[in-house]
């Protein structure tokens, strides 16, 4: 979870327009509302990490493919890194996530991630409900954790993917702090809450390949909740890094706030960046609609 986490709460950063777009404009509606007003649409995301392990270099390429319609969702990831170091050897995962789209935001109903790390390689198969949830794992975890996170806990969260797409897209209220949360986050095993606080009142200048402007810092800390060792719960440092993970969030012209940068010191490996490569959006084309081109 120490790899999934740092790389979900980094890399979910969703839901991009072009550069140019750089706050929310209050006469056109927002992306959720389009969509369920029947406006499907494709989201294109791809992230870049990079660390320095001693004196070489470790790089990370996550990429993602979101197709919203007005009654369901789908996505697909990949995440691949390479280097010499704890989170980045050998990293190669596929996930994917479903589920209903709301008003609100996004719920999940099936998430399937298949890491193959040269060891374990893991897939796990996680279906989820209003009332409950069931989880396969092949091969099989050890344990649960202690606590074990329970269907009442669960059915409260997403998965990695969703809870952090949905994140980006759910509608702040009015008054509220723009870095949103908390992203209530579930693997499978570990229940994981992650709690963003704004530094400061201003915006900070990035840059990125993928979108530039006026961002807003947020600080991130998280709660283990359950899935975890005993003793591990209740922690409110996320694993293995020093001080909050910073994550820069672009207020777009469609509503979202979409992070464009997330920048973690940690411990084994220094310094990790992560910069938005790819961030834009674009009509879904599906069979309904009769326009050409693939169907979603």
């Amino acid at each position: 979870m120490k790899r999934s986490l740092l790389i979900a709460a980094a890399s979910l950063a969703l839901l991009g327009a072009s550069a140019a777009e750089t706050a929310p404009h209050a006469d056109k509606p927002a992306v959720l509302a389009s969509i369920k007003a029947g406006a499907p649409t494709r989201m294109l995301y791809e992230l870049d990490a990079k660390a320095m392990v001693f004196i070489l270099p470790a790089t990370g390429r996550a990429s993602f493919t979101v197709d919203m319609k007005p009654d369901s969702y789908a996505i697909k990831s990949r995440v691949r890194t390479t280097g010499l170091a704890d989170i980045f050897v050998n990293y190669d995962m596929s996930l994917n996530a479903e589920g209903k789209t709301r008003p609100d935001g996004l719920k999940a109903t099936k998430y399937i991630s298949q890491n193959k790390d040269g060891k374990k390689n893991r897939r796990v198969e996680l279906s989820m409900t209003d009332t409950g949830f069931s989880m396969t794992a092949k091969p099989r975890f050890g344990n649960l954790g202690d606590p074990a996170a329970t269907a009442e806990q669960v059915v409260l969260a997403n998965d990695p993917l969703t809870a952090l797409i949905t994140f980006a897209l759910e509608p702040r209220a009015p008054g509220a702090d723009a870095c949103g949360g908390p992203i209530k986050v579930f693997d499978g095993r570990q229940l994981t809450y992650l709690h963003l606080k704004r530094a400061g009142t201003g915006t900070v200048k990035v840059k990125t390949n993928g979108w530039s402007g006026q961002a807003i810092e947020c600080h991130v800390t998280m709660d283990k909740i359950a899935g975890y060792k005993k003793g591990e719960v209740n922690n409110d440092t996320l694993t293995g890094i020093s001080g909050p993970l910073k994550m820069y969030l672009a207020p777009l012209e469609n509503g979202a706030y979409v992070p464009v940068k997330i920048v973690a010191d940690t411990d084994k490996v220094g310094k990790i960046t992560l910069t938005a490569r790819t961030l834009r959006f674009e009509p879904l084309v599906t069979a309904s609609t009769g326009t050409p081109g693939k169907d979603g």
